[in-house]
């Protein structure tokens, strides 16, 4: 199921009014953002589950100049959101006036009037309002003088801590998807629309679909194992290069080129997905195109090992 998404409060539906309402930015919706959703339910599970987010990221809000670092941009966090069974997202844009206001105004006017919230979850660490005045602390006051109840849910841990969106990122970013996918509960996925590259694949033998990486966070540059998720909605093998191709010159942006295995059709202008499953090695530069062609093959190679690959 695909969830109701509105960015204005004045668009909400009057059947979802009155939900369950889990709150934070919960990019990447991993396994900790699982148990606030969870336990949302759980408090009411005859009223319609929500989440209540910020878009964009308030990061990006007051530091617009940092690179990329979303794990799942909002259409799919919707989906991932979706699929554990919220029937809204609200997604508020976050601007400088939503930045200025105070916490306890943020409650009444977006919570409590808003939304009719008839039951609140959050994390240890949840924050809002001006200044991020507010903290669990205060909507626990909020909640109980309100008379909406609250569930303020502890950090899911693993052996390495809390689980969390920043260590997933770092996870990415030092080639390590495995672990983000242990974390998130599911591979992390690269998803937009198939671009026209420069042929030089089909040249090669090679033929790539090709995606920019666009606001996505940026994981290490190199060769992957990953599947794909076609627009038909089966997932295939492949082998993907992240990087911007030092043989060939360099790219101006990062692109994600996969060569899919067994598979032909034309690809252009649709969107999939492309979900990293292991690291084979670091972006390099070959001396020519003949040494790049040998790199591919052995890539293919060493990724259908990885994904124990058959007909």
């Amino acid at each position: 199921m695909h969830p109701v998404v509105i960015t204005d409060l004045r668009d909400l539906p009057p059947r979802l009014r009155g939900a369950t309402v889990a709150l934070g930015n919960m990019d990447g919706v991993h396994l900790g953002h699982r148990a606030v959703l969870a336990a949302a339910h759980a408090a009411r599970p005859e009223a319609p589950l929500a989440v209540l987010t910020f878009e964009p990221h308030p990061r990006e809000h007051f530091r617009p100049e940092d690179p990329p670092f979303r794990l799942t941009p909002l259409p799919a966090k919707a989906a991932a959101l979706g699929e554990l069974g919220v029937a809204l997202v609200v997604a508020l844009p976050f601007d400088a006036e939503l930045a200025a206001m105070p916490a306890e105004r943020f409650f009444r006017d977006v919570l409590q009037e808003g939304l009719g919230a008839v039951h609140l979850s959050c994390g240890q660490d949840f924050a809002f309002g001006h200044r991020r005045g507010g903290d669990a602390g205060t909507l626990t006051r909020l909640a109980e003088a309100a008379g909406i109840g609250l569930t303020v849910v502890p950090p899911l841990t693993d052996i390495q801590g809390p689980i969390s969106s920043t260590r997933i990122r770092r996870a990415l970013q030092d080639g390590y998807p495995e672990r983000a996918a242990a974390m998130l509960g599911r591979p992390w996925e690269i998803r937009g629309e198939v671009v026209h590259g420069d042929k030089l694949g089909r040249v090669l033998g090679w033929p790539t679909a090709n995606l920019w990486l666009g606001r996505h966070l940026e994981p290490a540059r190199g060769v992957y194992a990953v599947t794909v998720m076609l627009p038909d909605g089966r997932e295939v093998q492949g082998v993907s290069n992240i990087g911007r191709r030092p043989t060939l010159g360099g790219d101006p942006q990062t692109r994600l080129e996969t060569y899919i295995f067994d598979f032909s059709g034309d690809l252009y202008g649709a969107e999939i997905g492309i979900r990293l499953r292991h690291f084979l090695r670091a972006d390099a530069k070959f001396n020519g195109l003949e040494e790049l062609k040998a790199a591919i093959a052995q890539d293919a190679e060493d990724a259908k090992a990885a994904l124990r690959w058959g007909p």
